[in-house]
């Protein structure tokens, strides 16, 4: 099971916080104010240097009647579609690293959200009330609250998301705070790995109360229940104008059938089974159908007190758990609560009512814990859940507290250490290339291979390289290394040699096995994403006094450019193209590509940074330039005006 964990324990810092802060209860105080008044969507107030931003749940209506809103599988777009027509890109900084997986698979990994929910937000931002009062609050407080309740609680974490961006982008230190209550999800399983990776996770606080269905709506396929749904939000919507005291009495307050509740209940509280099973599975696989995911620290309140997790797999156990003993007619209600367990959430997460009388006394403090968070959770310890809920809250504190950055850094450097013997392997491989007698070269002997069990070793410490890397990069964006590990010399100098030994490679194996006629050339097409990850480590690495860049690099025994036989292999067809084209008018193209890349290679061979295999008698590269060399003397009989080979004279 993968970690999930903030670089610090977030959960138990922001439950101490809000207990020991009017945050809390202020928060909801200005949800209830904006839910009953607010006719732009949101309000915003100043309470001492504290600034508040709270949207309005009754933005429900701007979404009851959007189709996008009642499915699952179709209303998730990738966050950097927003804005992208005008060139505004509110949140660039999510999605800088690329949208591309492991395998290069962009749809795989791409950060996506809620569409409707996401345009009800760009929406809002767009209008000038909401720039005026979000401008006075960043400069006239010294921290900033985003709050909102039901869909506006979602909202309010778009907005938090927009903030940290924007202030992240102009260098600001301003904090931000996104309290929600009783929220519905925002995104897939990659927006949480993008904050994670941006270390906001503790920047979020989700209050769910035990029975509210609204937080869990999203995990089922709410297309089969449109009618249920839409009444529901419509009721919703309408108790919560009702209970203004401007608008008592004047509001018909809609109710929702007994047989009605129940069926989007079981409907429900079923597919939250199913979610929950999916995210407590060992297989990557299997957790990757999840559509939705949570992110940030959860406080899920009862009557009984509260409990604050951060693990993302441990919150869906729980929103599962908390809800199997509901009754229809509360999960409905519940959502409409939050007024009460404000009031008592504050001294029940400083205190806690003793679970041992008549009991048998937990041995450690650490299962007195365990025990007093389930009471908390509000599920007895003679129900049924009461075991899974136990084993639930292990996993979620053992996350923490066993799996940390720098443990884990500890861990990947004796991994490193392990699979040295496989680089070793490597390099003598490429001496004993640049020794043979068939003077083909590192890149060529490999392209062209046998079966050897030579090169079948060869071909297998490839594959273990890239495994270790690739599960290098999957720790980093999970947040489970150290926030500063990219920019560690001893990571950032141990993957560049790893990319400049065997990307070759990873290009001979392509084009040998075809792929290039497949999905077109590596460059483009099929370079692995670590590479590209690797070469911006390398680009923004700090370097030193004593290190001028205008010198030869530390590994300069190997080709600086580790993409260049993609080039050599793009050059060769692009010559057999100048050989056999007959338009006339596709010939000044092709030979402006061959002299580009004939002087780019030139200058690099020139200043020695190259290695041996670029230069040997039989290489792709040293045939390449003959066959140009051979052309153009061709050409030139015919065509005086085509450029002389370039012999380095």
């Amino acid at each position: 099971m993968e970690a999930e964990a903030s670089p610090f324990e977030s959960s138990e810092l922001v439950a101490s916080l809000l207990a020991s802060t009017p945050l809390l209860s202020d928060s909801w105080r200005l949800c209830s104010l904006s839910n009953a008044t607010a006719l732009s969507g949101f309000v915003s107030e100043r309470i001492g240097d504290v600034g508040y931003f709270a949207f309005s749940a009754c933005s429900i209506q701007t979404i009851t009647n959007d189709s996008e809103y009642y499915s699952t599988c179709r209303n998730l777009v990738p966050l950097d579609s927003a804005g992208a027509g005008d060139g505004d890109r509110p949140f660039a900084v999510l999605t800088k690293s690329g949208n591309s997986g492991m395998n290069g698979k962009e749809d795989e990994d791409a950060v996506m959200v809620h569409a409707g929910l996401l345009r009800l937000f760009l929406s809002l931002r767009s209008s000038q009330a909401f720039q005026d009062q979000m401008l006075a609050l960043i400069n006239g407080s010294k921290s900033i609250v985003i709050t909102g309740h039901s869909i506006g609680g979602t909202t309010a974490s778009l907005c938090a998301l927009w903030l940290l961006c924007y202030l992240q982008s102009i260098s600001s230190t301003l904090p931000v705070l996104c309290i929600t209550f009783g929220s519905p999800l925002l995104g897939n399983e990659s927006l949480s790995r993008a904050i994670l990776r941006e270390r906001w996770g503790g920047n979020f606080c989700h209050v769910v109360s035990k029975y509210d269905i609204m937080p869990r709506l999203l995990f089922a396929p709410l297309e089969s229940c449109t009618r249920q749904l839409h009444f529901l939000l419509q009721y919703w919507q309408m108790s919560m104008l009702a209970s203004s005291p401007s608008n008592f009495g004047q509001l018909p307050v809609l109710q929702l059938g007994e047989e009605e509740k129940a069926q989007l209940f079981s409907f429900v509280s079923h597919y939250n089974l199913l979610v929950s099973s999916v995210a407590q599975a060992e297989a990557r696989e299997e957790k990757a159908n999840s559509l939705y995911w949570p992110f940030g620290n959860y406080l899920f309140c009862s009557q009984e007190g509260a409990i604050c997790v951060e693990n993302a797999a441990s919150v869906i156990k729980m929103m599962h758990l908390m809800l199997a003993t509901a009754d229809p007619s509360y999960c409905i209600d519940d959502h409409l609560n939050y007024g009460q367990y404000v009031g008592m959430i504050s001294s029940q997460l400083l205190k806690k009512k003793s679970v041992f009388q008549g009991e048998v006394i937990p041995e450690s403090s650490y299962e007195a814990g365990v025990a007093l968070a389930l009471q908390s959770s509000g599920i007895s310890q003679q129900e049924p859940t009461a075991g899974p809920a136990v084993d639930c809250l292990k996993m979620a504190r053992g996350m923490r507290h066993l799996r940390t950055p720098s443990l884990n850094c500890a861990n990947l450097a004796i991994r490193l250490s392990k699979v040295v013997p496989y680089r070793a392997q490597i390099e003598w491989y490429m001496v004993s290339c640049d020794k043979s007698d068939e003077q083909l070269g590192y890149y060529d002997s490999f392209k062209r291979r046998g079966s050897s069990k030579r090169d079948h070793k060869i071909n297998m410490n490839r594959l273990l390289l890239s495994g270790f890397w690739n599960d290098v990069l999957r720790m980093l964006e999970n947040n489970e290394l150290p926030h500063d590990f990219n920019k560690r010399g001893k990571w950032v100098n141990g993957s560049q040699f790893y990319k400049l030994l065997v990307e070759p490679l990873d290009i001979a194996e392509y084009y040998r096995s075809d792929m290039h006629r497949i999905k077109g050339h590596y460059l483009k097409h099929g370079r692995e994403r670590r590479f590209e990850i690797f070469d911006r480590w390398w680009r923004e690495r700090e370097v030193g006094p004593e290190e001028n860049t205008s010198v030869r690099s530390k590994f300069a025994g190997l080709t600086q450019d580790s993409c260049f036989w993609a080039r050599v292999e793009e050059a060769r067809e692009c010559l057999a193209n100048v050989r056999s084209e007959t338009n006339v008018r596709k010939l000044p193209l092709l030979w402006e590509s061959l002299n580009s890349f004939e002087m780019y290679a030139t200058r690099l061979v020139d200043r020695k940074e190259v290695s041996k295999d670029v230069v040997a008698k039989n290489s792709s590269y040293s045939l390449w330039v003959e066959e140009l060399r051979e052309l153009k003397s061709q050409m030139q009989q015919i065509h005086p005006s085509v450029p002389r080979f370039r012999d380095g004279e």
